[in-house]
């Protein structure tokens, strides 16, 4: 009976043990804008040395520092941030503006402009170049957050590196224009040119006028202003002006960002890595097939790891 009760406390000890060493601190971090703070989480490894950090930019939508949405969990952004941590390196995820801890930040929708995510990166960055505790900065941005993290690293002397996951190659409004043209595929001619001229205007800086009801989730008047800032971003020319290095991660079976979005960024810049990872679709998650129905278990199930090879391509192109 001692016996066993003795295991019995042993491995009550083993297990706290293992539960201890998998526990990552958190060291919360808030950013002052004029709209609001905006809030992240630092997790910083144990060192007797400065160590890099990386700072992860989550994608389009309502996406948080976790790689997560009220509609699909995921926790892509999460497993980077404590592999990294696993692995050495400090990281810094946030809630853009809008989001989560920071949507009182957000503002109203017809005054948030694409620049405002670019200034929020930027002093993200100032703020970790002067920390002591940091040998480099490393940005890292996944999907829409490839983008903004490729603007705010321009000709920034306090970026050190730059990751791009699932990154477009092309501007915003060409995106849309494909994705538009599948899903308008059994619709009227008449509505594919209706929408389509209405993408061309913000392209030219013009606001729409008397946009019918039935299209106004997607060109209402309050957003109008926000994809005109956006519309103006070429990746292609953004990533040829950055001079540090550069590493360009796409998956094969990615049904959102196709394999050519990551060959039109690294063709702009000669300089960067590009690396194309058998099996990892969007959400950096492994799947080995682009059905869309057979996909979505790994947009919903956050407990499904990152693609094996993932976490050590970025940390071999940090160290």
């Amino acid at each position: 009976m001692k016996n066993k009760s003795l295991c019995f406390v042993l491995l009550l000890l083993v297990s706290f043990s293992v539960s201890a060493q998998l526990l990552i601190p958190e060291e919360p971090v808030t950013l002052q804008t004029a709209t609001g703070e905006i809030k992240g989480t630092l997790k910083i490894p144990v060192a007797d040395r400065k160590i890099p950090v990386a700072l992860l930019i989550a994608g389009s939508g309502p996406t948080d520092r976790n790689g997560n949405n009220p509609q699909m969990q995921n926790n892509s952004l999460l497993m980077i941030a404590d592999g990294l941590y696993q692995k050495g390196i400090a990281s810094l995820a946030f809630d853009k503006r809008g989001i989560g801890e920071s949507r009182a930040a957000g503002g109203e929708e017809k005054d948030l402009r694409f620049e405002h995510y670019i200034n929020d990166v930027k002093e993200w960055i100032d703020l970790l170049s002067r920390d002591k505790r940091f040998s480099e900065v490393v940005v890292i941005g996944h999907s829409e957050g490839s983008l903004i993290g490729m603007v705010a690293s321009r000709n920034n002397p306090r970026v050190d590196k730059y990751i791009s996951l699932a990154g477009v190659g092309v501007k915003a409004g060409d995106i849309l224009r494909e994705q538009l043209t599948r899903q308008l595929a059994t619709q009227p001619e008449t509505l594919k040119e209706t929408v389509f001229s209405y993408i061309e205007q913000l392209e030219k800086g013009q606001t729409i006028d008397d946009v019918p009801a039935y299209l106004h989730m997607l060109f209402r008047p309050s957003v109008q202003p926000y994809m005109i800032s956006w519309f103006q971003y070429d990746p292609q020319k953004e990533i040829a002006q950055l001079t540090i290095p550069i590493l360009i991660v796409q998956g094969t079976t990615d049904i959102q960002v196709g394999i050519d979005q990551a060959e039109l960024l690294a063709k702009a810049n000669p300089k960067a890595r590009p690396l194309l990872l058998e099996g990892m679709n969007h959400v950096l998650k492994t799947c080995d097939t682009t059905d869309q129905l057979k996909q979505m278990p790994t947009y919903t199930d956050p407990k499904l790891p990152l693609h094996k090879d993932l976490l050590q391509a970025i940390t071999d192109f940090i160290e």
